[in-house]
């Protein structure tokens, strides 16, 4: 498969960007390609494209089929697997944060709340570090309460929120903003 100059940056920073997201490159790099494609690819040619070795196409695709973010598909004549990405960038940035959620945060959540429950008998524990994890917990699960009132919107809803953007803040008045938390 042929890419235009475009496309190979497009695929090489997404690879850069994943890195900074703790996402191996060229995960992120097979998900640019498969996003951009306009039709599903194999294995073969995702491994060719992108010069990688066909044993970490296969590891990649696994790993994006995990998170959700690519599927198997069949083409009339043709015995292997074919591979394609959401194209809805509100369906893929949902699946991306639904999965870090539940990677990352929740698991953090449960020990913060084990950490609760344990000070109360942890003599060692001085009050300011008890109240720092409390902070931290009650931040946490303040995100989690509105990550979960926003998850379930349609994107054309969230989309109006996201453009109403300094618009709410100026709404609020710091004393009402601070009263909320």
């Amino acid at each position: 498969m042929q890419l235009s100059p475009t496309t190979q940056k497009y695929i090489l920073h997404w690879g850069e960007m994943g890195t900074r997201w703790g996402v191996n490159r060229t995960v992120a790099q097979i998900h640019a390609l498969l996003f951009l494609a306009n039709r599903p690819l194999h294995a073969e040619e995702i491994s060719d494209t992108l010069t990688v070795a066909r044993s970490n196409v296969s590891t990649s695709i696994k790993e994006l089929q995990s998170w959700g973010l690519v599927r198997v598909t069949h083409v009339m004549g043709d015995r292997r697997d074919h591979f394609v990405a959401h194209q809805d960038v509100w369906e893929i940035f949902r699946v991306i944060m639904e999965e870090r959620k539940k990677r990352e945060l929740d698991p953090t959540l449960s020990v913060l709340r084990e950490c609760r429950l344990e000070a109360d008998g942890d003599h060692l524990l001085e009050a300011a570090s008890r109240a720092k994890m409390d902070e931290v917990l009650a931040f946490l699960e303040l995100l989690m309460k509105a990550y979960d009132d926003f998850k379930g919107l349609p994107p054309a809803t969230l989309q109006r929120f996201l453009k109403m953007g300094g618009k709410v803040a100026r709404f609020l008045s710091p004393d009402e903003a601070d009263d909320t938390l």
